[in-house]
């Protein structure tokens, strides 16, 4: 979760960078809050630069960041943002994904400040290449592990939380939302017949996710205990109340799913609520045959690259097709190779 950072520790020009970003754009107030982190960050790296202050010192955390205005970002070249770069990844340690977000935000605040405003005429972030991700497969879980997931929240017969409980774990498993678009979703954003909900994704992108059946199931389930008599004085709108019958934050889903990972046997497995989301992409491609430009608009990525990480192939998979060859039933007539011949292929390059 970022930071909570605001405008005001920033010059005016900044401030109006942000407010463009909110007001035109029309980005939420958490993409702009991590922009405005990694400029400030970048800054702080700028001027510790100049003032010879240790970037791991307490210091360099309390460096006012209101004095980088347009004069001094004119002077801000190619090699800064490079230098910055390495720094982030050699002594803060960030991985890809996090320098590409604070490649991102500089990039942003030059297309504003050339594209959009022409206060200046060269972008020195534009030619620099985004730090390239490693080939990781995403973490899941199998489908014997979702179901003892979902088991684990039926044995808990003591919870008085356990219809909701299961809704969620089942929204989660089955159509593959983020926990910001669960705990977002209002009432009146349930399809009357519980044939989809509306939800609001990143960027503040709505989107239409359809139910199946056991996600419609579920629904009816705790829509029917959510609308009995004893929330009637509950003003929330929200789909998913906490035990204080407000709207459940995503830190309240966050432990709750981790306690039945923890019943079901699987927290030693370090997954998380993001992997359900990686398990339910992964099973719909994987056993439902989806095609990846479907799951693109099912988990509502800007970027069918983003979502091609799901292709791919576990070792059942290669297995089955080696099998699939019409060449494997054709075996040596006397049960093994010739000696001659193993040795011939050794020798092969």
């Amino acid at each position: 979760m970022a930071e909570l950072i605001s405008a005001s520790e920033f010059s005016s020009l900044i401030q109006e960078y942000a407010s463009y970003k909110l007001s035109i754009q029309g980005c939420s107030k958490k993409t702009v809050g991590e922009y405005l982190l990694d400029l400030r960050t970048f800054f702080r790296f700028l001027i510790a630069r100049k003032r010879d202050i240790d970037p791991q010192s307490d210091e360099f955390t309390q460096i006012d960041v209101r004095g980088i205005g347009l004069p001094e970002i004119k002077e801000i070249n190619a090699e800064d943002v490079y230098d910055f770069l390495f720094y982030t990844n050699q002594e803060r340690g960030n991985q890809w994904a996090a320098r590409s977000r604070k490649l991102s935000a500089i990039r942003s605040l030059y297309k504003y400040l050339v594209v959009r405003r022409h206060y200046l005429d060269h972008n020195p972030a534009a030619d620099i290449d985004t730090p390239k991700p490693k080939k990781t497969l995403p973490k899941v879980l199998s489908l014997d592990e979702a179901l003892r997931l979902l088991q684990a929240v039926e044995n808990d017969r003591e919870s008085p939380y356990r219809v909701r409980d299961f809704a969620i774990l089942t929204l989660f498993l089955n159509c593959g939302m983020r926990v910001s678009e669960l705990v977002g979703i209002n009432l009146a954003d349930v399809d009357s017949e519980f044939r989809s909900i509306r939800v609001t994704g990143k960027g503040n992108k709505e989107r239409i996710v359809y139910l199946n059946e056991a996600c419609a199931q579920a629904l009816a389930a705790y829509t029917e205990e959510r609308k009995s008599p004893k929330y009637a004085s509950v003003r929330d709108r929200a789909l998913f109340l906490s035990r204080l019958e407000q709207r459940m934050s995503v830190k309240t889903v966050q432990a709750m799913v981790y306690k039945y990972l923890e019943r079901a046997g699987l927290e030693a497995k370090h997954y998380s609520v993001h992997k359900l989301r990686h398990t339910a992409a992964t099973l719909m491609y994987q056993s439902g045959r989806v095609d990846v430009r479907v799951l693109k608009e099912i988990l509502g990525h800007e970027q069918l690259n983003t979502t091609q990480i799901y292709t791919h192939v576990n070792n059942r998979n290669m297995e089955e097709a080696m099998t699939q060859n019409p060449l494997a039933s054709h075996k040596p007539i006397s049960g093994k190779l010739p000696r001659e011949a193993v040795q011939d292929d050794e020798n092969e390059d």
